[in-house]
C-alpha cells in the first residue's frame, strides 16, 4: 500500500522548491536595482500578490477536491485538453531544465572547495568532472524516487530543515549587525538615476523567479494523506519563504551601504557573512547552499516527474507514461524525465554554452499555468470572496507575465511547437482516440505559425 504524504511532507517539498540557490544570491540582486524604499513596496506587491496565488490554491482544492492533478487538471476541466496539455508540457520542460540548472549550480559551488587559480576543477559547473559528478547526482537521485515518493519526500524534508540553519544563523548575524543609519542612506535611491517606481519594477524581475515552486503540493495533491493539508502546506510554505526573503534582503542593506552590496560577488551572503563572523562565513554559507540547491532539486524532480504521470493518466501524455512500479513511483515518467536530463548535461558540456536564455524562456512557461488558476477559480466561484480571491490571483498572473517581458512569452512558443506533436500522438496511443476538435486544431495551427517568427527571432 502507498505511504501517504503528511503536512511536513508536503510543506517541506513547496519550501524546499522555493528556496533553491536564488536566495543566497538575493542581497546583491536586490541592490543592483534598487533602493530600500522601493524593496519595500516591491515586496508588498509580491507578497499580496503570492498570496492571492497561495490562497486560490487553497479554495480550489477545497472546492474541487476531485481535481487530484493540481495546476495541469485545472487547465485542462476549465479550459479544455489541449490548453491542459500545454500547461503540462510547459510545466514538465521548465522542471527538466530547472534541474539542469541545479546540478550545474551544485557542482559551481563546490568549486569554491576544490578550485584554485592554477587548478579549474568544477570551474562553472560545466567542465567533464562537473558533468560527470551531476550524472552520478543526477541518477542517485533517479533511484532513490524510484524507492517511493514518501521516502525521497522524508529526505527531502531533513535537507529542507537543513537548509534553514545557514539562513536562520544569516538572519540572526544580520539582525545583530542593522545600522539604521547604513538602511537610510539614500533611502529613495537617487544614485539609480531611477524613479522609485522603475525601481519596484526592475524588483519584479527578480521577485517574479524566487517563488516559483509555489505549485509543489498541488502538483502531488494525489499523494496526499488529507486533501485539506494541500492548501495548508502552501499558505505555510508560502508565508515562511516570504518571511525569509524579505528579511535576508532588507537586514542586508542595513549591514553593508546599497551602492557597496550591488558590487558583491555572488553569491552575495557568503560575503556578508565574511564581514559577520570572518572566513568561516564563507564556508557555512558554500555548504548551504549546495544543501539548499540539492534539496531543490530533490523537490523538483519529484515534481517533474509527477506531470508527465497526471497528463498520461488523464490522456493528454502518450499511455507508458502512466505505469508506477511497485513503490506506486512514477517510473516511466521518471525516465523520461532524467534521460531528457541527462542529455541536457552532455549538450552543456560539448557546447560550453549558455543555457541562461533557455531557462528564462522555460521559466516563462510556468506563469500561463499560474495565470490559468486564478482564471479556473474566477470561472467556477460561487461566492463573491472566492470570486476576489480569483480576481486578485489573475491580476497577479498577468502583471508576472508583463513584468517578465512580453518577449519571453513569444519565444517559449518555440517550446511549445515540438510539444504538440507529442499531443496529437498522445491521442493515438489511448483506447478511446478522440478526434481532434475544430478548436484544438486552430490552436494548434495557431502555436505552429508562431513558433515560426519566434525561431527566427531567436536564432537572430
Amino acid at each position: 500500500m502507498e505511504k501517504k504524504l503528511g503536512l511536513s511532507a508536503l510543506t517541506a517539498l513547496v519550501l524546499s522548491s522555493m528556496l533553491g540557490a536564488g536566495v543566497f544570491s538575493l542581497p546583491q540582486n536586490m541592490a543592483e536595482v534598487a533602493s530600500p524604499a522601493a524593496l519595500l513596496i516591491g515586496w508588498a506587491i509580491t507578497g499580496v500578490g503570492i498570496l492571492f496565488l497561495a490562497i486560490a490554491m487553497l479554495v480550489l482544492t477545497r472546492i474541487r477536491p476531485d481535481l487530484d492533478g493540481g495546476i495541469f487538471t485545472y487547465a485542462r476541466e476549465g479550459f479544455g485538453e489541449l490548453i491542459g496539455f500545454c500547461s503540462a508540457w510547459g510545466y514538465w520542460l521548465c522542471a527538466v531544465i530547472a534541474n539542469v540548472s541545479y546540478l550545474v549550480i551544485v557542482f559551481s559551488a563546490l568549486s569554491f572547495f576544490t578550485d584554485t587559480p592554477e587548478l579549474r576543477f568544477f570551474g562553472d559547473g560545466n567542465t567533464w568532472q562537473s558533468i560527470v559528478g551531476a550524472s552520478v547526482l543526477l541518477w542517485v537521485v533517479h533511484f532513490l524516487v524510484l524507492r517511493g515518493v514518501q521516502t525521497a519526500a522524508g529526505i527531502n524534508l531533513v535537507a529542507t530543515l537543513a537548509k534553514l540553519v545557514p539562513l536562520g544563523v544569516f538572519i540572526v548575524l544580520a539582525a545583530i549587525a542593522f545600522n539604521s543609519d547604513t538602511f537610510t542612506l539614500d533611502f529613495h535611491g537617487i544614485d539609480l538615476g531611477l524613479p522609485v517606481w522603475e525601481q519596484v519594477k526592475n524588483t519584479m524581475l527578480i521577485t517574479l523567479w524566487v517563488f516559483i515552486g509555489v505549485e509543489g503540493a498541488v502538483v502531488v495533491s494525489a499523494r496526499a494523506r488529507n486533501k485539506k493539508d494541500v492548501g495548508r502546506a502552501t499558505l505555510l510554505a508560502v508565508v515562511s519563504a516570504l518571511g525569509v526573503y524579505l528579511l535576508v534582503t532588507l537586514l542586508s542593506m542595513g549591514v553593508v551601504p546599497r551602492p557597496e552590496l550591488a558590487e558583491m560577488r555572488n553569491p552575495s551572503m557568503a560575503g556578508l557573512m565574511v564581514r559577520m563572523m570572518g572566513s568561516w562565513g564563507e564556508v557555512v554559507i558554500a555548504a548551504g547552499l549546495i544543501v539548499s540547491v540539492c534539496g531543490a532539486y530533490l523537490s523538483w524532480t519529484i515534481m517533474a516527474a509527477e506531470v508527465p504521470l497526471l497528463a498520461a493518466t488523464h490522456k493528454a501524455f502518450p499511455r507508458i507514461f502512466a505505469r508506477q512500479n511497485a513503490n506506486n513511483a512514477p517510473s516511466a515518467s521518471l525516465w523520461l524525465t532524467n534521460i531528457s536530463v541527462q542529455a541536457s548535461l552532455v549538450l552543456i558540456w560539448l557546447t560550453s554554452s549558455d543555457y541562461n536564455t533557455l531557462l528564462t524562456i522555460a521559466s516563462e512557461m510556468i506563469l500561463v499555468p499560474y495565470f490559468l488558476v486564478g482564471a479556473f477559480l474566477l470561472k467556477i466561484a460561487n461566492r463573491p470572496l472566492h470570486k476576489v480571491i480569483g480576481v486578485g490571483a489573475c491580476v497577479y498572473g498577468l502583471w508576472l507575465l508583463y513584468a517578465s517581458g512580453p518577449m519571453h512569452l513569444l519565444l517559449s512558443v518555440v517550446l511549445y511547437a515540438p510539444g504538440l506533436l507529442v499531443f496529437i500522438y498522445a491521442r493515438r496511443t489511448h483506447v478511446d482516440n478522440v478526434m481532434l476538435k475544430r478548436r484544438e486544431l486552430a490552436l494548434i495551427g495557431l502555436l505552429l505559425v508562431a513558433a515560426v517568427p519566434a525561431t527566427w527571432m531567436l536564432v537572430g
